[in-house]
């Protein structure tokens, strides 16, 4: 009797193994030909929702295999007992772990499938909401699998939120910068000063706005570094946000020398303006050429117009072509600028002696 029942173990210890190693085949088979080709039948529908699902789900789904293996496998092997209720509460654990691993993928990659259900209903949806609520559909996910997890081991989990009802005031304390900074976050989504790829400068930073999460936003300097701002010190900053500019301003007050004839100064006014008035990168609405005023060193003119462009490449490259034509119009009329200059007058047995000194 003894010899059989060792002979019966040691059966069902082989069955065991073998079944494990079969599943471990079975998530290779898988793996190798069965999620490539589910993957390009997906591939041509056409939207790419199903590709996210399949994508989401792939890790997942290999696990599963093996938690499938190991729970069929277990049921046979000889050294434990399979009806322990703790056996079946880790298999069923294990199995919600699962599928929420694979909804969180999902979430990782709604922004996605948020965008196109905002271009699909043309719902005003503005473009820093869409990360924002993925990552709360994130945390929902989260929160809803731990609670069921911990109800599968009896945990009472209407205790731990009551528990958490009664130290709210010592959790508030230790946690006000984090609440504030998710206040931050959604007074910044409320107000919309700015959103993602959008470039905005502020007393502490200046750069392209990359991401923004519950706690901070992050911020692409043009150093190249992420600047990471927490949403509570950036909530209540100044925020100029340069991309929302239809036009940009460009100011110039150069100074003629003192000695220049009046009617060379109205023509290089008018040039000058003439040239404003004909390049296609100058926005026509706003331009101003005046001679502003006699100051100290020189005819102080001054220049005002805008660029049709708020990109810093074209903006930078019509002020190089007005600062060129300035020049060029200059030479035309044999004009100079004037240099910083001072007057000194010495007076000597009541003759005035005068001389001009540069001070530059």
């Amino acid at each position: 009797m003894a010899l059989n029942y060792d002979i019966d173990k040691l059966t069902n210890l082989g069955i065991s193994i073998g079944i494990l190693l079969l599943f471990l085949l079975l998530r290779k088979i898988f793996t190798a030909y069965i999620f490539k080709f589910i993957l390009k039948i997906s591939k041509k529908s056409p939207t790419n929702f199903f590709t996210h699902v399949f994508n989401s789900f792939e890790q997942p789904i290999r696990w599963l295999f093996i938690i499938v293996g190991v729970y069929v496998a277990l049921c046979y092997f000889p050294y434990l007992d399979q009806k322990d209720p703790l056996f079946l509460k880790f298999f069923r654990a294990s199995i919600i772990f699962i599928i929420s691993w694979g909804l969180y993928n999902m979430a990782s990659a709604s922004s996605v499938l948020f965008e196109k259900i905002r271009d699909r209903f043309d719902i005003n949806m503005d473009q820093i909401l869409i990360p924002f609520l993925s990552k709360g559909l994130r945390f929902i996910i989260i929160a809803i699998s731990f609670s069921i997890i911990a109800q599968e081991f009896n945990y009472d989990v209407n205790g731990f939120v009551a528990g958490l009802g009664l130290g709210g005031l010592a959790f508030a304390l230790a946690a006000k910068d984090a609440i504030a900074n998710f206040f931050g976050g959604i007074v910044i989504i409320i107000e919309k000063p700015f959103s993602i790829g959008d470039w905005i400068q502020t007393a502490s930073v200046e750069g392209i706005v990359e991401d923004i999460t519950f706690r901070s936003t992050s911020i692409r300097a043009f150093s190249q570094a992420v600047v990471t701002v927490p949403n509570a010190a950036l909530s209540n900053e100044v925020i100029t946000n340069w991309s929302k500019m239809g036009k940009r301003s460009v100011t110039f007050r150069p100074e003629l020398k003192y000695d220049t004839p009046r009617h060379k100064v109205k023509n290089v006014l008018e040039k000058i303006e003439f040239e404003l008035r004909n390049h296609p990168g100058v926005h026509q609405e706003t331009i101003l050429v005046k001679l502003e005023q006699l100051h100290i060193s020189g005819l102080m003119i001054y220049i005002n117009f805008f660029t049709n462009s708020t990109q810093l490449a074209d903006y930078l490259t019509v002020k190089e072509d007005i600062n060129y034509a300035i020049m060029e119009i200059l030479e035309e009329e044999h004009v100079s600028l004037a240099f910083p200059t001072s007057t000194i007058i010495v007076e000597q047995d009541k003759t005035a002696q005068t001389s001009q000194v540069s001070n530059s």
